[in-house]
């Protein structure tokens, strides 16, 4: 009973992070988010300072890149060769793989055009949805989904959970900060990955339900 409900809930979630999506995308192929995406720049980018700058620079740096396949081959050795759970590594990968190829197809799908503000750093590339945001949701939501359960103790687990949730929006928050991304790239990739991770998990949970059951 207790395995059905939580794929029942991932199942749930994973429609209401795609209507979200769905929402966000809407509204910003209709032009809709315009005033709410300069008002959230104007705020984030009103505290610029030089020591602020790279802080947002090191929290953008590990949101892609050699540091995030560092991360994720380090999470991937420990899920391998400490916990050997093989098939957990097989869902880590497809879940990263997954997403960034995710990103690649509705990045070219919206073909929208980075802000143009106020950049401090220069990126390529397409704005929506944003792939940094995508990137670290998938990197640290589903590291703290495979390693909660290895955590014995409640304080141990909302460590985990707080510091995996402040990675996230850090970089996001870097992205907007940084001027290469609108907040609705952001809000957009966090839904988006939202979506993939659930529903990855969804099946992940019913194949094994299934191989139990045979």
């Amino acid at each position: 009973m207790k395995f059905t409900l939580r794929l029942g809930a991932a199942l749930l979630l994973s429609m209401l992070f795609a209507a979200g999506f769905g929402l966000v995308a809407l509204l910003v192929g209709f032009h809709r988010l315009n005033a709410f995406d300069r008002s959230i720049i104007r705020f984030v980018q009103g505290s610029e300072s030089p020591a602020l700058s790279h802080v947002m620079k090191f929290f953008t740096a590990i949101g892609a890149g050699l540091p995030v396949t560092a991360i994720a081959v380090a999470i991937g050795l420990i899920l391998f060769f400490v916990l050997q759970h093989r098939r957990e590594l097989i869902l880590f990968v497809f879940a990263l793989a997954g997403s960034q190829l995710l990103n690649v197809v509705m990045k070219l799908a919206f073909h929208r055009e980075r802000p143009d503000i106020h950049r401090i750093i220069q990126a390529a590339g397409y704005s929506f949805p944003s792939g940094h945001s995508m990137g670290a949701f998938s990197l640290y939501g589903i590291s703290a989904y495979l390693l909660w359960r290895h955590i014995p103790v409640l304080w141990g687990r909302a460590i985990l959970i707080a510091v995996s949730a402040a990675l996230v929006l850090a970089i996001g928050v870097s992205r907007i900060y940084l001027g290469v991304h609108y907040p609705s790239d952001v809000i957009g990739g966090y839904l988006a990955s939202g979506f993939w991770l659930a529903s990855i998990i969804w099946v992940y949970r019913r194949f094994e339900k299934n191989r139990k059951q045979t």
